[in-house]
């Protein structure tokens, strides 16, 4: 029993960091299961009911903007793996996590396999989950915060994004320990 495990929304200026952890039966395959930044949304959209109703056991668990201002992005990325991991109805014998950085999670053995969202279909499936969930917010935020458009880059860095934190100013969503500014990164020496 393998969990996939990945995050989303790591890089992104404002909302919560997702992660979902995923065991698939061995025998399960998709002709176009792969990396959620490879694939559309309407690609992510269509394999996410396929993804959960074949799991043997999925979830995804989120953290907010404001801990991951306390605990540094990273730290939030791994603490919704845990969490998520923590939420799966089956215990995985063997947890291989997305990228090169995991915490232990109650001696479970674990592998980190930079760009394994590409090459395990657990990893791939568990990225698609968490995608798709953490867009799925970000859109409904977008209905209260319409100009910064969430609807469409979800939070991260656009040049719009951007432009709409200069005009408007952050929202209480926003990721305050990121460089949201230019002004951020400039020096009043005067």
């Amino acid at each position: 029993m393998e969990a996939g495990v990945d995050e989303a929304g790591r890089g992104c200026l404002a909302g919560p960091v997702y992660a979902a952890a995923v065991i698939l039966p061995p025998d399960f395959s998709h002709p176009f299961l792969n990396d959620s930044k490879q694939l559309t949304e309407k690609q992510r959209d269509e394999l996410r009911p396929i993804i959960e109703k074949a799991a043997v056991a999925f979830a995804v668990r989120s953290v907010s903007h404001k801990e991951i201002d306390k605990i540094n992005i990273l730290n939030a990325s791994i603490k919704a793996m845990h969490l998520a991991l923590k939420d799966l109805s089956t215990k995985p014998e063997h947890i291989i996590v997305d990228g090169n950085r995991f915490k232990p999670f109650q001696k479970i053995p674990a592998t980190t396999i930079v760009e394994g969202d590409a090459k395990f279909l657990s990893i791939a499936a568990a990225s698609v989950l968490a995608k798709t969930y953490r867009d799925e917010y970000m859109v409904k935020l977008h209905h209260k915060f319409p100009h910064y458009k969430w609807d469409t880059n979800k939070g991260y860095a656009t040049l719009h994004h951007r432009e709409a934190i200069e005009t408007f100013g952050p929202c209480h969503h926003h990721r305050m320990s990121f460089t949201l500014t230019k002004d951020q990164l400039s020096f009043d020496f005067e």
